[in-house]
């Protein structure tokens, strides 16, 4: 039963992220397709910037799920948000 509610977690906050690297990357594209902007991010290397923004709706997701009660949701949310700030610091090393 733990095991679900973090996976459900894991996975809000993997669908929070895209649609927040979406919306960054729409808003900061300056209305250019969104495969265009990607492809400028990894040539002009910003691509971990923008995944981090990406992040930010990570954060409503994780205080919903607090104020719900729904701790072990909230506590997948936060994994998969460790764990991109982890894949962004080593994405910016290499």
């Amino acid at each position: 039963m733990i095991k679900k509610e973090v996976i459900i977690g894991i996975l809000v906050g993997l669908i929070a992220n895209a649609i927040g690297l979406f919306f960054a990357a729409t808003f900061l594209g300056q209305g250019d397709d969104f495969t265009k902007v990607i492809q400028a991010a990894v040539a002009e290397g910003f691509l971990g910037k923008l995944i981090s923004l990406g992040a930010i709706l990570n954060l409503i997701a994780f205080f919903i799920f607090i104020k719900r009660k729904q701790d072990y949701r909230a506590r997948g949310v936060l994994l998969i948000t460790v764990f991109i700030a982890v894949f962004t610091f080593v994405f910016k090393l290499f």
